[in-house]
C-alpha cells in the first residue's frame, strides 16, 4: 500500500512530460485534487514534527513554570537557527521540481545534493551561537535562573542541528519525487520515539536518571538521529530512486548548483527567519513582563504553531506544484495551481480560527498540570493570547501559501524584502507600542504580530496576482 500511495502521489503531483510533448491541460478540479494529495502527507509530516515540540513543552511544563519558560526560550532559539538553514532545503524544492517537470533526473540530483552540502556547512556555523545561549539570554535581560536552565538544555540540543537539517533536505527530495508518504512515516516514528524518550529521561523512568529539562534535549537529539538514519537508508537503498543516484559520488562538488542553492536559499531563510524572529523577539518581550506571561505566551504560541503546520504543508505543496508548471512553461497551470493553494489554505485557516475562538480554555489546559500552583494564573493569562491568535490565523495562512507559490516561481528576494518590512517595520513596532506604551501587555504584543502578518499577506498575494507584470512568468 505504501508503494501504491507513493505512486499515486507521483502521478497526481506532476509527471515529467514526454520529450517534445506539451504539458497535458488540467482542470481546476484536477489541480485541487493534485494539491490535496501532495499536501496531505506534507501536512502530516509537519504536524508529526510539531508533536515533538509539543511533547517537549507539555512534559517540561509538568516540571513547573520556570522550566517551561526556559524551554520556550531554548527551543525558540534553536528553531531560529534551524529554520534559517531550512531555507536552503526549501530552495531545492523549486529547483528540483522544475527539473522533474522537464524530465531532468540529473537536475534533481544536482539541486538536492548541493542543498545537503550547504545545510551541513551551515550547521557547523550554528554551533557558535547555540553553545553560548545562556550568555546571550542574560544580555537580553532574561532572569538568571531561566537563562541557566535554557543554556543547560541547549548544551545537548545543539547537536540536533545536523540530523534535523539532513532530514529537512531529504524531505524536499522525497516530496519532489513523489515519496512524501514515506517521509511522513519516518517523522511519525521519530515523534513516537521522542515521546517515549522524554518520558524516560525527563522523569527518570525505566531505570534512567531523572535529567529534567536536559532529558528533554537528549530525547530530541536521539529522535532526530533516528529519523536521519531511516531517511538516509531509504534514499540510499530504495530501487525506485536508484536512477537519481543521489548518494553516488556525493563528495564531488557541483559549484553551479551549489551557487544556485545559495542564491535562492538565503532569501528564503531570511524570509522565514523574519517571521520566526518576530515571534522569538516577542518571547523576549514577554519575558520582560515576567515568568507567568512568558509561560502563557509559550503555550499560546505552541497552539498557533500547530495550526500553522497545515498551511505550511500546503505552501510546500504549492511550491512543488507551481515549480512543475514553471519547469514546463505552462502559464495556465501556474495560475490554477497557485490559486487553488490559496483557497485551500484560507479555508483551513478559517476553521482553525473558529476552534481557537470557541474553546481556548480546553486547548490551553492540555499544557497544564492542575496540581501546579501556577496553573490557574497561566491559564487566565494565556486565554486572551489565544483569542488574538484566532484573529490572525487567516492572515498567517495566506502569507505562508503566497510565499510558497512565489518560491515555485524562483522568486525569493522580493518576498524577503516584503517580510522584513511587514514584520519588522510594522509588526514589531506595533507590538512594542501596544504592550509597553498603551499598557496592553501580552495581548498588545500579539496584536502587533497580527498586524505584521496581515501586511505580509496582502503584499505577497498582490505580487502573485501581478506575476506577469513583475516578470515572474512570460507575458501573454
Amino acid at each position: 500500500m505504501m508503494l501504491e500511495g507513493n505512486q499515486m502521489t507521483a502521478d497526481v503531483a506532476g509527471r515529467a512530460p514526454s520529450a517534445g510533448a506539451p504539458p497535458a491541460p488540467q482542470s481546476w478540479a484536477s489541480h485541487a485534487g493534485a494539491t490535496v494529495v501532495l499536501a496531505l502527507p506534507l501536512i502530516g509530516a509537519q504536524l508529526a514534527q510539531m508533536t515533538m515540540n509539543v511533547t517537549d513543552t507539555v512534559m517540561v511544563g509538568w516540571l513547573g513554570a520556570e522550566q517551561l519558560a526556559a524551554a520556550v526560550l531554548a527551543t525558540q532559539a534553536f528553531f531560529l537557527f534551524y529554520i534559517f538553514g531550512a531555507g536552503f532545503a526549501q530552495a531545492s524544492l523549486p529547483l528540483a521540481a522544475g527539473a522533474k517537470g522537464r524530465g531532468d533526473a540529473r537536475g534533481v540530483r544536482r539541486s538536492i545534493r548541493m542543498s545537503l552540502w550547504v545545510l551541513m556547512l551551515y550547521g557547523l556555523l550554528t554551533l557558535v551561537p547555540l553553545s553560548h545561549l545562556e550568555a546571550i539570554l542574560l544580555a537580553l535581560g532574561q532572569e538568571k535562573e531561566t537563562a541557566r536552565l535554557a543554556g543547560s538544555y541547549m548544551s545537548v540540543a545543539q547537536w540536533s542541528i545536523f540530523p534535523a537539517l539532513l532530514v529537512m533536505g531529504l524531505r524536499s527530495y522525497l516530496t519532489v519525487v513523489g515519496r512524501a508518504y514515506l517521509m511522513l512515516a519516518i517523522i511519525i516514528a521519530g515523534a513516537l520515539a521522542n515521546a517515549g524518550l522524554n518520558y524516560v529521561f525527563i522523569f527518570g523512568h525505566l531505570g534512567a536518571p531523572a535529567l529534567g529539562i536536559v532529558g528533554s534535549a537528549l530525547a530530541t537529539l536521539l529522535a532526530n538521529l533516528l529519523m536521519a538514519g531511516l531517511i538516509l537508508a531509504y534514499t540510499a537503498l530504495s530501487p525506485g530512486l536508484a536512477h537519481y543516484e543521489l548518494h553516488a559520488r556525493f563528495w564531488r562538488p557541483d559549484w553551479p548548483a551549489f551557487g544556485e542553492v545559495l542564491r535562492l536559499g538565503w532569501p528564503i531563510g531570511a524570509t522565514i527567519i523574519a517571521e520566526v524572529g518576530l515571534f522569538a523577539t516577542s518571547s523576549v518581550m514577554m519575558g520582560w513582563l515576567g515568568t507567568i506571561p512568558l509561560a502563557a505566551h509559550g503555550i499560546a504560541l505552541q497552539i498557533g504553531s500547530i495550526s500553522f503546520m497545515i498551511p505550511l504543508g500546503i505552501a510546500s505543496a504549492a511550491t512543488v506544484r507551481v515549480g512543475y508548471a514553471h519547469g514546463q512553461n505552462d502559464r495556465i497551470a501556474i495560475g490554477r495551481a497557485g490559486t487553488i493553494a490559496v483557497l485551500i489554505g484560507g479555508t483551513i485557516a478559517l476553521l482553525a480560527a473558529t476552534i481557537f475562538w470557541l474553546v481556548p480554555e480546553r486547548l490551553i489546559s492540555l499544557y497544564l498540570d492542575d496540581a501546579n500552583p501556577n496553573a490557574v494564573e497561566v491559564l487566565a493569562t494565556a486565554i486572551p493570547l489565544v483569542l488574538v491568535a484566532a484573529m490572525f490565523q487567516i492572515a498567517d495562512s495566506l502569507q505562508a501559501v503566497a510565499s510558497g507559490i512565489l518560491r515555485g516561481l524562483k522568486d525569493t528576494r522580493m518576498p524577503m524584502l516584503i517580510a522584513l518590512i511587514s514584520y519588522w517595520a510594522v509588526g514589531m513596532p506595533v507590538a512594542y507600542l501596544l504592550a509597553f506604551f498603551a499598557g496592553w501587555g501580552g495581548p498588545g504584543i500579539w496584536w502587533g504580530l497580527a498586524s505584521g502578518l496581515a501586511v505580509a499577506a496582502v503584499l505577497l498575494n498582490w505580487r502573485y496576482i501581478r506575476r506577469e507584470r513583475h516578470g515572474l512568468v512570460a507575458a501573454r
